[in-house]
């Protein structure tokens, strides 16, 4: 079996999720985001086509959760998340490297699988997210990204020669930006970080 790194960018905890709004106080909004990293980097962990986790980041609770989960910690680069992705494709070393968003609470392994497994067959894929305008996943086999994330990056991704992947994969489609992005993922199931937070977010 073919075996992948995965990048994970995790802003800092005080700049992080700011169109998600209010969720109870500035700590509970905090733990949030910290659940929904560790939501996502437990289903890349238990997949059998991830040979490693890299999480870019300079936040040190986000690192503390990533390192505890046993993914690996990459101080982020400074001039952005297209940088912090590159940057860390480059530590994983492996030319079988795909960039995951760290808002991705209800993700499945089997989702993830099925998505690495596509991608393996072409050299540069990406999957849309649920709005079908934005990227969850980047995928190459030729260990150069060269990511275009940010407002319209499925086009970008598609015009850079990107092969969008087809499959309904709602979890890893679903990332978390709004309210209504939060309420959909809770629909189709988060993990169990998420929902305790959620419940202690709300108690």
């Amino acid at each position: 079996m073919q075996r992948w790194s995965v990048v994970v960018p995790a802003k800092r905890l005080a700049v992080a999720k700011t169109r998600l709004g209010p969720t109870g106080t500035r700590a509970a909004h905090e733990e949030l985001v910290l659940a929904m990293l560790g939501d996502t980097l437990d289903a890349v962990l238990a997949c059998p086509a991830v040979a490693s986790a890299w999480v870019v980041t300079d936040d040190p609770r986000a690192a503390a959760v990533a390192a505890a989960l046993g993914a690996r910690v990459v101080p982020d680069a400074p001039a952005g998340l297209d940088a912090a992705v590159d940057h860390g494709a480059r530590a994983s070393g492996n030319p079988l490297v795909a960039a995951l968003h760290s808002d991705l609470p209800a993700l499945r392994t089997d989702e993830l699988a099925a998505a690495l497994s596509a991608a393996a067959a072409v050299r540069r894929a990406f999957v849309a997210d649920a709005d079908g305008t934005g990227t969850t996943l980047l995928a190459v086999t030729d260990g150069v990204l060269d990511p275009a994330f940010g407002p319209g990056s499925a086009a970008a991704h598609a015009a850079s020669g990107a092969v969008p992947l087809d499959g309904g994969w709602p979890g890893l489609r679903r990332d978390v930006d709004t309210p209504a992005h939060l309420a959909e993922a809770a629909r189709l199931g988060t993990g169990p970080r998420t929902r305790a937070a959620l419940r202690a977010a709300c108690a």
